[in-house]
């Protein structure tokens, strides 16, 4: 090979040699010179709403449950699912005939029993003058005193006699009054005027009402007005009073939205599982009637709401720079994300000149994506580190760990 060719050869392997040698020393100074490229929000105002949610059902305002008083057969319906019915219509019959039986063997007794009072009031009267002539006689010493007694003793047990029919009679009426009654009762009537949702026999079927009165129809007062029976968290409960006004959702209509406005809130706790849940009863207008008892009613209220407020978004609040040698707080605090902690109070971090500061704050209301800052060394405008370029972050302050740092992916 020619000398000059050679020489060529060897200059161009020292070139890249070279080259390579300076980048692998760049890379590696850089490695150390360059630290962690951060995310920032700036603090800026906006609004926050602080919403609960909650699970519910629709129900009647007014549902009656129609029973029988009297067990028998049914003979005929004249309600069904969807009938409109007024106080007092006849919506079912049960087969009187046993029941006008009674009635006729009651009436039969009460004339019976007038028919012996009337004797005996005869007898009464016999005797009472029996016992008149008696004294009458004794007093003219016609007869003898024992005679006398008798006569007078006879005519009390006679009077007792009388009473005795007396009450036989009263009892024999109020047997024919409860058969009557229970003759009545074979009509079964509705008690207000609404809507039949449930219709629970039908006709040939015995209902027995020896222990409780057999539903047989359920009647909703008046569907147009309806509410909604949720069952609120006890931590949410307290966020919550009547007159609020509430909206939801009911899976027959997607993406049409319902309101409402809460009523009461209830004090007996509902209790499954060690969950404790209260109900909190939202009135709600179903004018087209579009809305029908048992629907799921997914609830949201608004509790509270600010404007033009300064705010943070979770992650700022959750961050802390890992040159601090301390994890990161995680967890909930009830203000969307738990604020770095140092020196003694909350804190976020601030991005001057590319290293993070410290600002002390104070937290307000939350929305679960922005929380209020009320006070504390922060001011608008600042940009607020949130996380470190490359990690995963999620729900709104970054992927942590298992004691609440960040997870570098």
């Amino acid at each position: 090979m020619p000398l000059a060719a050679l020489l060529r050869s060897r200059l161009l392997w020292s070139i890249v040699l070279g080259l390579a040698v300076a980048v692998v020393l760049w890379r590696c100074t850089g490695a150390r010179d360059t630290g962690p490229r951060y995310t920032t929000e700036p603090a800026a105002r906006g609004e926050i709403v602080a919403r609960v949610s909650a699970s519910g059902s629709l129900s009647a305002v007014v549902t009656v449950e129609v029973g029988s008083q009297v067990s028998g057969r049914v003979q005929a319906l004249f309600a069904d699912f969807n009938s409109e019915v007024r106080k007092g219509q006849r919506i079912a019959k049960i087969d009187p005939q046993l029941f006008e039986a009674a009635v006729a063997q009651a009436a039969a007794n009460v004339a019976a029993s007038r028919g012996n009072l009337l004797r005996l009031e005869v007898q009464a009267e016999d005797a009472a003058r029996q016992a008149r002539r008696a004294t009458q006689l004794f007093d003219s010493t016609l007869i003898s005193e024992n005679d006398r007694d008798n006569a007078v003793a006879t005519a009390r047990a006679a009077d007792a006699s009388v009473q005795q029919a007396r009450g036989q009679l009263a009892q024999t009426q109020a047997a024919l009054r409860q058969a009557e009654t229970n003759l009545r009762y074979t009509d079964i009537l509705a008690p207000t005027d609404g809507i039949v949702i449930s219709r629970a026999v039908n006709v040939g079927q015995t209902v027995a009402a020896s222990m409780q009165a057999p539903v047989l129809f359920t009647i909703a007062q008046d569907l147009r007005a309806m509410e909604v029976h949720t069952n609120v968290a006890e931590a949410d409960i307290g966020k919550l009073r009547a007159d609020m006004s509430a909206g939801f959702t009911v899976d027959a209509y997607p993406g049409e939205r319902f309101t409402g406005r809460i009523r009461e809130i209830r004090n007996a706790p509902q209790v499954v599982q060690n969950v404790v849940t209260y109900d909190a009863v939202i009135e709600v207008a179903n004018a087209e009637l579009r809305l029908k008892p048992g629907m799921t009613a997914t609830v949201t209220v608004i509790a509270d709401r600010r404007d033009g407020v300064l705010r943070l978004p979770g992650a700022a609040l959750r961050f802390r720079p890992p040159a601090s040698g301390a994890p990161v707080p995680g967890g909930g605090n009830g203000n969307g994300g738990t604020a770095a902690r140092g020196g003694g109070g909350r804190a976020v971090w601030v991005l001057e000149n590319g290293v993070p500061v410290r600002r002390a704050v104070e937290l307000g209301l939350t929305d679960g994506s922005y929380t209020e800052i009320t006070g504390g060394e922060l001011r608008e405008g600042e940009p607020v580190i949130t996380g470190i370029e490359g990690q995963v972050t999620g729900g709104g302050g970054g992927s942590r760990g298992p004691r609440g740092g960040f997870r570098v992916l």
